[in-house]
């Protein structure tokens, strides 16, 4: 999988949730009753957005590309101690996939920025 820094040019989508994601390139009638976002029409149409993954020791940040064929994970980093400890007290310590607060949304675009 790539650095973060590969992606400093992709446009991501910072409101994109795990389940909007799902509600819509996954299920049938794929717009939300809110009409947030359009339809998907085509295996064109496509987002890219982190999540933070919490089923591991640590939550891990991940930069995926979906489709209504696939979601590919383009690449994946554990978050810092002290920001994974905040996250996973700010979901309850629940096990899970979740959208990135906005402390994580910030270091990730630092990330992104960072050159090695």
């Amino acid at each position: 999988m790539g650095s973060l820094q590969n992606y400093r040019n992709l446009d991501i989508d910072w409101t994109m949730t795990p389940w909007d994601a799902v509600t819509l390139y996954l299920e049938w009638g794929n717009n939300s009753w809110r009409a947030d976002r359009q339809p998907v029409r085509s295996k064109a149409d496509f987002s890219n957005y982190f999540v933070v993954y919490t089923w591991d020791s640590r939550p891990k940040a991940i930069l995926v590309s979906r489709n209504s064929e696939e979601a590919r994970e383009l690449a994946e980093v554990e978050l810092p101690e002290d920001l994974g400890r905040e996250f996973l007290e700010s979901v309850g310590n629940l096990k899970g996939v979740y959208p990135p607060n906005n402390e994580v949304r910030s270091w990730l675009e630092a990330q992104m920025r960072t050159q090695n």
